[in-house]
């Protein structure tokens, strides 16, 4: 089961939220909510790629300039990129600067071009995905079936850096999966948004 622990407001929240403001503001205003966006998802599942090893801190401080770097995730746009772009990249400061992980969106975002001809949108492909509210309180965990099955059709698909642990934090944070704890003052309210 995962713990609360009272907010700066006094209502409960996610433990793992009070840690620093930037945690505390992601998660009141975008963790858990459902996202259809195909750019947001898009942007999101890259974002999770780039955290891999990292913390989620270091990702949320850079997101601005990831977002600039990358043209604001525009899959078409990123589609484009060439070797230059890859250099250029990798000299940008503001960034994680991991060419595995640069080539991985580039990638990734051709993949996503094929992904909409053939499934309509990458929001429909996900949510095909999504696991059945059983009921049950959330536990900390960092796969789930249903993510070791998204992760192994996203591969099928040519995707890259999307393993089974970042498409469960990826499902988490796009509202495919409520994991805010039972007590969370949040929890009804992504509930209530899906």
């Amino acid at each position: 089961m995962i713990e609360t622990l009272p907010g700066p407001d006094g209502h409960p929240r996610c433990f793992w939220c009070l840690s620093t403001p930037e945690y505390l503001s992601y998660h009141d205003t975008e963790w858990g909510f459902p996202v259809t966006d195909d750019y947001r998802l898009f942007e999101k599942l890259c974002l999770e790629g780039f955290q891999s090893g990292l913390s989620w801190r270091t990702i949320l401080m850079k997101r601005e300039n990831f977002r600039s770097a990358f043209d604001g995730f525009d899959y078409r746009k990123v589609a484009t990129y060439t070797e230059a772009d890859v250099e250029r990249l990798l000299l940008d400061a503001g960034i994680v600067r991991h060419r595995g992980k640069i080539e991985a969106v580039i990638n990734n975002a051709r993949r996503m071009i094929e992904l909409v001809e053939q499934e309509g949108s990458l929001s429909d492909f996900v949510r095909r995905f999504k696991p059945v509210d059983d009921g049950s309180a959330p536990v900390v965990r960092a796969t789930c079936p249903e993510s070791e099955a998204l992760s192994k059709a996203l591969k099928k698909k040519g995707w890259k850096f999307v393993g089974p642990t970042t498409v469960y934090a990826f499902m988490q944070a796009m509202g495919l999966v409520n994991d805010h704890a039972e007590g969370c003052v949040i929890r009804s309210l992504v509930s209530a948004s899906a």
